[in-house]
């Protein structure tokens, strides 16, 4: 039996980084809004020593993560094969618990270029309609560069990001990156302090013509008071920062940063352990979410506003078992729900190994303490008879690595046995890693429906993944690995290796980068997406579906200061123009 609850003005369904800062805007309003929440209460202060120290609980048992045996996904490379469901995150982890995975993420944050907006009508321009793959399905982003840029900047000054601009209104800066696209002003906090690895990686980078900079961080490089008037403190390289809290309160996460101010308006309140099963619907309009809570209770929440903010998996999965929009078809390419799913994957991975004359420090570090080059991001390089379109990142990384998930050997060392264990011993002070973040084009292929076989624990089909490499990111892959060669070879190392993609995507693998975009993307009509440019819902236009679900398709650059920007967006536009006159942003 369901217990209908008493109404509010909104339900938000997630709070991670979208959901806090909806939270945060609306609540400010006055408006009363709910925050469910699937995973359970986390406070900044529980991260603290000698608990948060704990690599097995963090980065082996994934303790923040999703928990398998109640709900996830199941994988299949194409239509051919039979899906099953993931017991173990591999590539595919996604977080839960307040905050979500913007709790234990790394830090890295990133702007999309005005090419990212624009990759087909610019593809397109300037090479024609070859350099597009067969069944290739990247569109244009509803909304250009120009119109999010004020929303990167709230969020990056709500987050304190440290960095160094490389276009301050069109003009470019010495040491930042020179491909970004304009910014208003300078970061809020310069640069975190540069580890001895990444000072290697300028020199080469420099000495072959490249453009190395800092990677802008969530983590503060000195103490800051956002504009909320929330104080974060200042990095202390610990290397504890992916997978877990901060016990310095130096990184900025929803717990440091909105969800203090959405608090403290006293219109917001959250609830934890409710997992939301349905967004209840009557003709186009949502009337609020059924949950089960912690005691296992059915209970209907109504509310005039539905903010669908979780993990992509969850966004996509929700519109699915509810009804809303109609799921996509690859064998006819019609249906938008599911759509233009993308992944993102280290291209290349690069370890280098030195002896005696170079020691690193691996113990200390921070998760976005790197040192970067776009030249070949995007478009900026001529792809003319490369057969390929895109590019990546190259970053020489110094995040801190523990033991557990750091032991490091030049090829050709035994897996195992008393030569594994001296070489090991050798080299972990001895290693630099270096890797890229791709570009991945999205195809018709590529999706995400209900499975037809298995359910959640709650009775619901799960969410299928069909996904496999493309043809772009294998001619893509050969391009960049000789790229990382060359400047491998400019570091000057003993040993090093270059790896690049494998032929098919295989779901059991340990890929480095786990960012998943799509299926419930954003476009500028009903027929090519689920959400318009404010992320409001074609279908039901009280519903909002704001996440990295939205992306088209995924850049080189890393989801989360998107996400943020694309949130700001959202609530600005629900306050100064839905809430005025409650209906369709965008003519349909």
């Amino acid at each position: 039996m369901t217990t209908k609850l008493k109404p509010v003005d909104v339900v938000i369904i997630g709070v991670g980084w979208a959901g806090s800062i909806l939270a945060k805007e609306l609540a400010q309003t006055g408006l009363k809004v709910v925050g469910l929440e699937r995973g359970g209460y986390r406070r900044q202060e529980d991260f603290t020593l000698p608990g948060i120290h704990d690599q097995l609980k963090y980065d082996r048992r994934l303790e923040l993560f999703e928990n398998l045996s109640r709900s996830t996904i199941t994988f299949r490379n194409n239509t051919r094969e039979v899906a099953r469901p993931m017991r173990r995150h591999g590539p595919f982890p996604w977080g839960e618990g307040l905050g979500g995975a913007g709790f234990h993420w790394a830090g890295w944050t990133w702007r999309h270029t005005p090419w990212d907006f624009e990759i087909r009508s610019r593809t397109l321009a300037r090479y024609g309609e070859k350099a597009i793959p067969e069944g290739c399905t990247i569109q244009d982003w509803p909304m250009t560069y120009d119109e999010l840029e004020p929303y990167y900047d709230k969020f990056e000054y709500t987050c304190g990001i440290s960095g160094k601009a490389g276009n301050l209104k069109g003009t470019i800066q010495p040491g930042g990156n020179p491909f970004e696209g304009p910014r208003a002003r300078e970061y809020p906090n310069p640069p975190l302090k540069r580890s001895y690895g990444e000072s290697l990686f300028e020199k080469a980078t420099q000495g072959s013509g490249y453009h190395p900079f800092p990677m802008p961080a969530a983590q503060m490089s000195q103490p800051y008071t956002n504009p909320d008037g929330v104080t974060l403190g200042a990095c202390g390289y610990c290397g504890y920062c992916m997978n877990t809290g901060c016990e310095y309160s130096a990184k900025a996460v929803p717990q440091t940063t909105v969800l203090p101010v959405a608090m403290k308006t006293g219109n917001f309140e959250v609830r934890t352990h409710a997992a939301v099963v349905r967004i209840n619907t009557s003709g186009n309009r949502a009337t609020g979410v059924t949950y089960i809570d912690s005691l296992g209770r059915e209970l209907e929440q109504p509310a005039d506003l539905v903010l669908l903010t979780a993990f992509t998996w969850s966004n996509v999965h929700l519109l699915l078992v509810s009804g809303i929009g109609k799921p996509y078809n690859p064998a006819t390419g019609t249906g938008v729900v599911g759509k233009n799913f993308s992944w993102h994957n280290a291209l290349p991975y690069i370890p280098l190994f030195y002896e005696k004359d170079h020691v690193f420090n691996p113990f200390m570090g921070a998760g976005a303490l790197g040192t970067v080059i776009a030249d070949f991001q995007g478009d900026n390089f001529d792809h003319t008879d490369l057969g390929f379109i895109g590019g990546n990142i190259l970053v020489a990384i110094a995040m801190g690595h523990g033991p557990l998930t750091f032991q490091p050997t030049p090829p050709g060392t035994p897996g195992w046995g008393s030569e594994w264990k001296k070489a090991l011993a050798h080299y972990y002070t001895r290693t630099v890693q270096v890797l890229g973040l791709h570009d991945h084009l999205s195809y018709r292929g590529n999706y995400l429906d209900l499975d037809p076989n298995y359910r959640d624990a709650y009775g619901n089909p799960l969410l299928r993944l069909t996904y496999d490499f493309g043809p772009n990111e294998h001619q893509m892959s050969k391009y960049l690995v000789s790229v990382g060669e060359k400047i491998a070879k400019a570091m000057n190392p003993s040993h090093y290796a270059v790896y690049g993609l494998p032929e098919h995507f295989d779901a059991g693998a340990g890929y480095f980068v786990i960012h998943q975009v799509g299926g419930a993307i954003t476009g500028s009509t009903p027929t090519q997406s689920v959400v318009n440019k404010y992320m409001q819902s074609w279908d039901v236009p009280n519903l909002f579906v704001v996440g990295a679900s939205a992306f088209p398709q995924i850049s080189s650059f890393n989801p989360t200061g998107t996400v943020g920007a694309l949130a700001y967006y959202a609530a600005d536009a629900i306050k100064n123009q839905y809430l005025k006159h409650p209906g369709p942003l965008v003519p349909s």
